[in-house]
């Protein structure tokens, strides 16, 4: 009895001495190696790969926003300010609407097959919006014109980026809300484009936040 009870104490205390180990190793030293690793050669990205404007964080390079109007008394999701740049749109449809504001917790894709009815009727709907607010007296938007990022949603549903062409798209909408010169709304976009990674990964990007906060910047000054 007492050899098993002997047995079993030191059982025990191996146990907690191996649990106590493990706890310092993996729960206190590795994360502060990984993290001091992170901090010393790429503090940016491991921050979150913030902007900042001004000296205040308005965001992250990795996540999308909106630039909305303030909401009204009865609307569910507040009308767009075509003043600025829009992103892509975020996962939701109508009325179903998932995620319109690019909520971290709510990032998925809308998981809906290219033939499903309320896929089709968003789509439709959007490509509409797309060309009613982007056309500008003497340069109406064709459908045909419409790129697909702009009626559809990435698969998180927090993608920052637009396609050069849906970028351009805007350009004339922007100029003239903004009072600015066609050729010099053109030109920032072309200065926030991004090209393939390497050369050949992947497609050019435009990244909405940092495209608008050098709109402003020009805004500004004029």
């Amino acid at each position: 009895m007492n050899n098993s009870v002997a047995n079993t104490t030191r059982l025990l205390w191996a146990g907690l001495r191996a649990l106590l180990v493990l706890t310092v190793v993996c729960g206190v030293l590795y994360p502060l190696a990984v993290t001091g690793v992170a901090q010393g050669l790429f503090p940016g990205r491991a921050n979150g790969s913030e902007i900042t404007e001004n000296g205040r964080v308005v965001g992250s390079e990795l996540i999308g926003q909106r630039y909305d109007l303030p909401l009204k008394k009865g609307e569910e999701t507040p009308a767009p300010d075509l003043k600025w740049f829009q992103p892509r749109p975020s996962n939701g449809l109508g009325a179903n609407t998932v995620n319109t504001q690019y909520k971290l917790v709510l990032s998925g894709a809308t998981n809906r097959s290219a033939d499903n009815k309320e896929l089709i009727d968003w789509v439709t709907a959007a490509k509409a919006a797309v060309v009613k607010d982007n056309s500008v007296p003497g340069h109406p938007v064709r459908p045909s014109q419409v790129p697909a990022d702009a009626v559809t949603s990435s698969g998180s549903g927090l993608d920052p980026a637009i396609s050069p062409a849906y970028a351009q798209l805007q350009v004339r909408r922007v100029a003239e809300r903004n009072h600015l010169p066609v050729g010099r709304v053109e030109k920032l976009v072309e200065q926030h484009t991004d090209g393939r990674i390497l050369g050949f990964v992947g497609e050019p990007t435009v990244n909405v936040l940092q495209l608008n906060i050098a709109l402003r910047q020009l805004t500004d000054r004029t």
